[in-house]
């Protein structure tokens, strides 16, 4: 059986910490930034824990066990 290949877009949104926890950028970042407040925009950008509901589809999208 060959290996299972890892999806190419789950592999440049998705990163692995030390502990083996997925992270994620967090979504509607990208425009229409005028009607969000400050405080909304700076905590869009920070990185977020992948939820335990997605944690099996990401983990078959980057070949993982």
């Amino acid at each position: 059986m060959p290996k299972m290949k890892t999806k190419s877009s789950a592999k440049k949104r998705f990163s692995i910490t030390a502990t083996g926890k997925i992270k994620r950028k967090h979504a509607y970042k990208s425009h229409i930034l005028t009607k969000k407040e400050k405080k909304r925009k700076r905590n869009l950008g920070y990185y977020t824990i992948v939820d335990k509901s997605n944690l099996k589809n990401v983990k078959e999208c980057l070949a993982l066990k």
